[in-house]
């Protein structure tokens, strides 16, 4: 059994209050994404791996040996793991401090609408009318690779998903009136009646593992930067899509999720080779 004091956090004599696994149990029922639960568990059995007990100064070694291996995101996402853990075994007194990441003036990795347009008619062309709709899924409604795979025929009918996260937490995922009747065509084709609409060739709900792995093939298929073939690429391209056409920063943010404006005000900036564009455009003196 792992070790700590709960008064003395250096002392190497006393139970650890909460294993890995009831910390997976705690996150699951904090309602936290699966995806985040995933990476919260692996940073905490990391940890233990490498120091096994908590003390103020393997906290401090595990943040020096993170930020020796990984980049500044991966470094605060693992902290923000430990101190989740720390959190919950009620050891917040010895929370690590985050790193201070200055956050870019342009937003990359984004799949461009060019790009995204090629890639639907693509799929029509070959007949892959899964990834059609799943891509169109993400890029049409803001939805996370980890709430795409829950939706069900019920949603499509009615037009919206509810979805409840931490904190019960309360976001409704609506689905566009072109896509729905799209939607309902193509389920009516499948046969799909009813439960997961995103099954996979063995008829059970696709994973978000399986979504990843086929749309890097799709990249390299098509000639598309596997770089911006990812899930998370194509919510990325609704809130760019929907901001240059709607302006209701606010709306946009409940719309994702966000739990801050400030988070939402990414998609206000240009990419890289938008702003090298414009540049070009506009500046002839």
């Amino acid at each position: 059994m792992l070790l700590v004091n709960s008064n003395d956090i250096s002392s190497q004599s006393a139970l650890l209050p909460m294993s890995p696994e009831s910390f997976q149990e705690y996150l699951q029922f904090g309602n936290m994404a699966p995806n985040t639960i995933l990476s919260y568990v692996f940073a905490v059995k990391q940890f233990f791996r490498l120091y096994g007990r908590v003390t103020a100064s393997s906290l401090q070694l595990y943040k020096v040996y993170l930020l020796e291996h990984y980049r500044p995101q991966t470094v605060n996402l693992r902290i923000r793991a430990l101190n989740c853990y720390m959190e919950a075994c009620r050891l917040t007194d010895n929370k690590i401090t985050m790193l201070k990441v200055q956050q870019k003036m342009y937003a990359e990795c984004i799949i461009s609408e060019a790009d995204y347009e090629y890639l639907k008619a693509c799929l029509i062309r070959d007949e892959k009318y899964l990834y059609y709709f799943i891509i169109r899924y993400m890029a049409a409604t803001g939805v996370r690779v980890s709430e795409l795979v829950e939706i069900q025929v019920e949603d499509v009918y009615k037009g919206y998903r509810d979805i409840y996260s931490k904190g019960s937490k309360h976001r409704r995922i609506y689905i566009p009136k072109l896509l729905r009747e799209a939607s309902i065509r193509w389920l009516k084709y499948e046969g799909i009646s009813k439960g997961d609409i995103f099954l996979n060739r063995f008829g059970s709900r696709i994973t978000t593992g399986g979504i990843r792995a086929q749309l890097k093939k799709a990249a390299i298929r098509y000639g598309l930067d596997p770089l911006v073939v990812y899930p998370h690429s194509f919510r990325h391209r609704f809130a760019k899509n929907f901001i240059e056409r709607c302006s209701d920063i606010s709306l946009l943010s409940d719309l994702l999720g966000h739990e801050s404006l400030e988070t939402t005000r990414i998609y206000l900036r240009r990419t890289s080779t938008e702003q090298k564009q414009i540049v070009n455009k506009v500046v002839n003196w």
